[in-house]
């Protein structure tokens, strides 16, 4: 039987899981800066879950690969959030729909120290883009273009791992660089079975 060719997809019909982290010292987060046309936007550390690999190797993987971190000297862990958000850009294939894991951890100062100031990420053609690590209060983060869109949501969350739970505080749906709709970020809990009735869901919405 002959397989028929290949075609584009539909646009955000593609979902690529993104695992990325929050890491606190004291009262400081780690955050990315990107230097590019647009204007200076930050993210977590972390990046694309590859086609296949298990949730849990994800993040500690690219918390090595960004700041060089070795996840057993870090403290929590625990998901905080999943945003779901489709994204655009200039490409020559459909833009895909991302579903950001966002996980929190803590770090003592000695840790801190040993850890990367700036990461490569692999472009496209080879070359690579230059991401500095910058350790800014939390307090901050609102008044910061982040991808995705969570600054405004952090500084309700007291960074102290022996802290009591918070209180419920309004979801971000602050818009960034590279981000056409953004889908109101949620706490959730350490679950991620949610992405595959979600992704069902809206293909039902979709299609049906």
């Amino acid at each position: 039987m002959t397989s028929p060719p290949d075609t584009p997809s539909a646009p955000f019909s593609r979902i690529k899981i993104r695992a990325g982290a929050l890491v606190f010292c004291g009262d400081d987060v780690a955050l990315i800066r990107r230097d590019r046309a647009e204007p200076t936007h930050y993210t977590p550390p972390g990046g694309n879950v590859e086609p296949g690999e298990d949730l849990d190797a994800g993040l500690p993987r690219e918390l090595a690969e960004e700041l060089g971190l070795n996840k057993a000297l870090a403290e929590g862990g625990n998901l905080l959030w999943v945003v779901d958000q489709r994204v655009t850009r200039t490409s020559p294939t459909p833009p895909p729909r991302k579903k950001h894991l966002v996980y929190r951890f803590h770090i003592s100062p000695d840790v801190r120290a040993t850890l990367a100031e700036q990461e490569l990420d692999e472009l496209p053609d080879g070359s690579h883009e230059v991401g500095v690590t910058e350790w800014i209060d939390y307090r901050k983060t609102a008044e910061l273009s982040i991808f995705p869109p969570i600054g405004p949501a952090l500084p309700p969350w007291p960074p102290a791992p022996s802290s009591p739970t918070p209180p419920s505080k309004p979801s971000p749906t602050r818009t960034t660089p590279g981000s056409d709709q953004t889908r109101r970020a949620k706490p959730a809990p350490q679950q991620c079975a949610e992405l595959a009735h979600l992704g069902q869901k809206r293909a039902m919405e979709e299609h049906g």
